[in-house]
């Protein structure tokens, strides 16, 4: 069973084309994906791979967009400012007095 849904440090590395290390770093630093100790063993759960996989890919798109609308030329004001500002100068009340 573990065989078929689990995988350790150097296959998870592998199908990332990342370094080993790079993993026993991340565990460290509490980056990465969930992983199971089992024994002196370290597993990850093709679920939880899977999982984190989808949340980079979330993440990578968010981050996407967010530099796509920062591109955009600014949008234009529909009001003329000169005329919001003279218009609220004659809405301002006066005091009251008691």
């Amino acid at each position: 069973m573990l065989q078929t849904h689990c995988m350790n440090q150097k296959e998870l590395a592998r199908r990332w084309a990342i370094s080993h290390r790079t993993l026993e770093r991340w565990r460290a630093t509490g980056q990465g994906p969930v992983f199971l100790k089992l024994g002196g063993r370290v597993v990850y759960r093709l679920a939880d791979v899977e999982a984190f996989e989808q949340s980079q890919l979330q993440r990578a798109l968010t981050i996407r967009n967010a530099v796509a609308r920062a591109q955009q030329p600014p949008r234009r004001l529909t009001a003329d400012p000169a005329r919001a500002s003279s218009q609220s100068t004659a809405l301002q009340r006066t005091p009251r007095a008691c």
